[in-house]
C-alpha cells in the first residue's frame, strides 16, 4: 500500500508520515493541494488522505482533480469540523471516507484496510 498525505499543517503530515514509516507503509506528503496533485501525476497511490480546508486548492476541489487523474485512488477526507453538507459533497465527488481531527493512526489504518466503501460513513 502507498499513501499520500496532504494537509497544510506540516507538523500533522510529518507526524503521520513517521507513524506510517514505523509500520512500513510507503508514503509521501505535501503541504498544499497543488503540491499533492503534482505528486499524484508522478506516482501511483492507493490512498490519499487530504484535509478539507486548506489555503489555495482546498480538499473538495482537489478530490475532483484526483479522481480525474487517478480514478482508482481511494480518498480519506480529514476535517477539523464535520459540516454534513461538505462531507456529503466530498462523497459525491469521490471520497471514500472521512476522519475528524485529531487523527488516530490506528483508526486511519483501519479505514484504509477495510474493503467496505461509502456505506460506512458516519453521519
Amino acid at each position: 500500500m502507498k499513501v499520500l498525505l496532504i494537509d497544510d499543517e506540516k507538523e500533522l503530515v510529518t507526524t503521520l508520515s513517521e507513524r506510517l514509516d514505523l509500520r512500513h507503509i510507503a508514503n509521501d506528503w505535501a503541504t498544499s493541494g497543488e503540491e499533492g496533485l503534482e505528486l499524484i501525476k508522478r506516482h501511483a497511490y492507493d490512498w490519499v488522505v487530504i484535509d478539507l480546508k486548506m489555503p489555495g486548492l482546498g480538499g473538495l476541489e482537489a478530490i475532483q482533480r484526483i479522481k480525474k487523474t487517478s480514478p482508482s485512488t481511494r480518498i480519506i477526507l480529514l476535517t477539523g469540523h464535520s459540516a454534513a453538507e461538505d462531507l456529503d459533497h466530498a462523497l459525491e465527488l469521490g471520497a471514500d471516507r472521512y476522519l475528524v481531527k485529531p487523527v488516530d493512526i490506528d483508526v486511519l489504518l483501519s479505514l484504509m484496510q477495510t474493503d467496505k466503501a461509502q456505506e460506512e460513513w458516519p453521519r
